[in-house]
């Protein structure tokens, strides 16, 4: 009988999942990394939270290991990277919270409206102040979402139903699902100029970090009231806190905070206006359990042979072509990214076309290393070539494929995306199996190598340009490792495409979209 061991503490849900299969099931919590290298060799499946660190040496040392599981959304704690090369499949339960996440979320949107916290202390220390704590009514306020995804999605249903107003800011949400969920697409200024109520939902990355900030704040409606359920470092607190002070914002409502516990003289703890909870976003019982049992079965069905979809590391790859296939996944993912980090507005659709020798291969893992591309700019989350259709699916993003033969290369991908402001196709190849080519951006012809520190921009075709661009990096001590030109016509559009040695400032970027001849600048990492 093959053997699991759970490594932490889990709610009850996971032995019937067990109990009917031929797996046995031990239970031993708080092992240091020395005493469960010792026993993890006679285990194939290992189960763990946050606590335990699956590391490089638990990994070797599990022999026949073919299956991690995380009950829990992030794979912090586990060496991906070790497990892949061993062909462990690594698998985690992100959405098992997302209804209790969502539920609590509103709960303090209600007590911050209703001022609950406040008022239960103030009855409990013998004041009984009706007319100090009253509230004000959900009904018609404008809430604004930020960051529409499994969560931010329950709670448009759950604030609809109180006949609140929906905004939501979410490059990957498409019309049909806005439409669905009654939210009217908005930019992120738009929720600032227009919130009665700003909840965070979104991803933390370079884009997000301090999401709410001086500046922020500054665009919003006096009033405006903040609830942060998702993670700390989207808030600068010190910020939010001069903001209360000032009055313009009239309370917040936070489950996270940058830095856990927050220090005993954070200033936003002694803020009348402030509701602060630690942490408590996901912990229900049904959670807990719904986790649980989550991880349990998609681990059983991993040790079975059978599909997980909550896989994480391994692409559902036949071996025999995955050499042959592997150089178009890096350049399909690359171009995703490419197009992530170009856009503008709310993505719709998503096509793939494959062209020459490649249209021969099953092409369904390039299009999910597309999504991936495309999505993992803005996830915290792991998006792989496993989960990335289903994010697709969930956003109600349409994905299609086309194949055909190409004339001028062996092998081309083109990837064209259409959002709620533009449609642009952007086509790419390999020179060999490492050399991988940006080709053409829509009808211009440019060919740029598709890695690193990239400034993109689009300008007027006419004398000079070249050398002033060149004179401006320069003059910004931007070391230019490589150049790539195209234009439409003489004299027309055109594009330039610069690989740099490093990312560039906000600064040296509104230097360069200010230039008279420059239509627009987009900065881009590979």
């Amino acid at each position: 009988m093959e053997r699991v061991l759970i490594g932490d503490s889990l709610a009850d849900g996971w032995q019937r999942v067990f109990a009917a299969s031929n797996i046995a099931v031990d239970v031993n919590t708080g092992l240091p990394e020395g005493e469960l290298c010792r026993v993890i060799g006679d285990y194939v499946g290992l189960i763990v939270r946050s606590t335990t660190r699956v590391t490089q040496r638990v990994i070797d040392a599990g022999v026949n290991l073919r299956a991690i599981g995380r009950a829990g959304a992030g794979v912090d704690n586990i060496d991906m990277e070790a497990a892949t090369q061993r062909g462990i499949v690594v698998m985690n339960a992100p959405g098992g919270n997302t209804i209790s996440a969502a539920e609590y979320a509103m709960a303090m949107l209600m007590a911050l409206s209703r001022n609950i916290p406040q008022a239960t202390a103030a009855t409990k220390a013998g004041e009984w102040a009706r007319g100090k704590y009253t509230g004000f009514e959900l009904y018609g306020k404008v809430l604004g979402i930020v960051g529409v995804g499994r969560v931010g999605q329950q709670v448009a249903r759950r604030a609809h139903a109180f006949g609140m107003k929906l905004l939501g800011a979410d490059p990957f949400l498409s019309d049909n699902l806005a439409h669905q969920l009654h939210i009217q697409q908005a930019s992120n200024d738009e929720i600032f100029a227009k919130a009665d109520y700003i909840t965070l939902h979104a991803a933390l990355t370079d884009q997000t970090h301090h999401f709410i900030s001086a500046s922020s704040l500054a665009k919003c409606k006096d009033g405006v009231r903040l609830i942060n359920c998702a993670r700390g470092e989207l808030v600068d607190e010190q910020a939010l806190a001069d903001a209360i002070e000032t009055g313009k914002v009239a309370g917040a409502a936070l489950d996270v905070f940058g830095e856990e516990p927050p220090a005993a003289d954070h200033p936003l703890l002694k803020r009348p206006e402030v509701i602060a909870t630690p942490h408590l976003g996901a912990s229900t019982f049904e959670a807990q359990e719904k986790v649980a049992r989550q991880i349990a079965v998609d681990l059983r069905d991993a040790l079975q042979g059978k599909p997980v979809q909550s896989g994480i590391n391994l692409p559902p790859i036949d071996p025999e072509y995955f050499d042959a296939i592997s150089p178009y996944l890096s350049l399909a993912e690359k171009v995703g990214a490419l197009h992530a980090q170009l856009m503008g507005g709310h993505l719709h659709k998503v096509v793939n076309r494959y062209q020459g020798v490649i249209r021969e291969y099953a092409t369904a893992p390039l299009s999910a290393a597309v999504l991936k591309g495309i999505f993992g700019h803005q996830s915290e989350e792991p998006v792989t070539l496993v989960n990335a259709p289903l994010w697709a699916k969930s956003r109600g993003i349409l994905v299609e494929e086309s194949k055909s033969s190409h004339e001028d290369y062996n092998n081309l991908i083109s990837i064209e995306v259409e959002t709620s402001e533009e449609r642009t196709s952007i086509s790419a190849t390999v020179f060999g199996r490492r050399d991988l080519r940006l080709v053409r951006i829509d009808d211009i012809e440019v060919k740029a190598k598709l890695e690193g520190n990239m400034i993109f921009l689009g300008n007027r075709d006419v004398p000079g340009v070249v050398g002033h661009m060149g004179n401006l990096f320069a003059a910004n001590g931007i070391n230019i490792a490589d150049m790539a030109l195209g234009r439409r016509s003489p004299g027309g559009e055109a594009i330039m495409v610069f690989n740099i040695d490093a990312p560039v400032s906000d600064a040296v970027l509104t230097d360069i979209v200010s230039q008279e001849f420059v239509n627009w600048v987009k900065q881009v990492v590979l």
